[in-house]
């Protein structure tokens, strides 16, 4: 009964890593949809600065509509690059888990001797997951950043077309949602 008991406890352990391959996966298809949308918007964008270039500077706001669509384009950019690193970064995370897991079973055949490579190695794979996740932040930051560029000119544009008075009645929102979000 001994016997089964200690193949059990192991078995279990080599398991508890699963929670965080888990975790990393659903870590790595969120990072991978965002990136999807990344690439998405500069294709888009990537189209709307072509249709510019052959419109020339007769289109109306077209300095103002170039200078949005670079600025965009740049932080897109960032964007891809921090998102393309936190794939990497969860990509390692999930292969040190399993190693962990493995290194479970390793350690419970060879002995305690080397009782604390599981630990070592679930500890750098939380740091990756850890580290990834900040990327995260990072790039979410970013994206926001983006979605304000694209408001404000939205805002701008609209000021022109819009009567005056209904200009002056909207433009405390705008000055409003920059304090609290800008």
């Amino acid at each position: 009964m001994d016997a089964l008991s200690s193949s059990l406890a192991v078995l279990t352990a080599m398991i508890t890593p699963a929670v965080l391959i888990s975790a990393c996966g659903t870590m790595i298809l969120s990072t991978s949809t965002r990136l999807g949308r990344v690439v998405d918007r500069v294709r888009s964008l990537s189209d709307r600065l072509e249709e510019l270039a052959h419109a020339t500077a007769t289109v109306e706001f077209y300095e103002e509509r170039r200078s949005v669509i670079f600025e965009q384009l740049d932080k897109l950019t960032s964007r891809a690059r921090i998102l393309q690193r936190c794939m990497v970064t969860f990509y390692l995370a999930l292969g040190i888990f399993v190693l962990t897991s493995v290194a479970i079973g390793v350690v419970a055949v060879s002995g305690a001797r080397y009782h604390w490579i599981p630990i070592v190695t679930g500890l750098i794979g939380a740091c990756f997951l850890f580290y990834g996740s900040m990327l995260l932040i990072f790039e979410a930051r970013l994206a926001l950043s983006t979605i304000h560029t694209e408001m404000d000119f939205i805002w701008q544009l609209s000021t022109r077309f819009a009567p005056a008075g209904l200009v002056e009645k909207h433009k405390p929102h705008k000055v409003h949602f920059r304090r609290e979000h800008g």
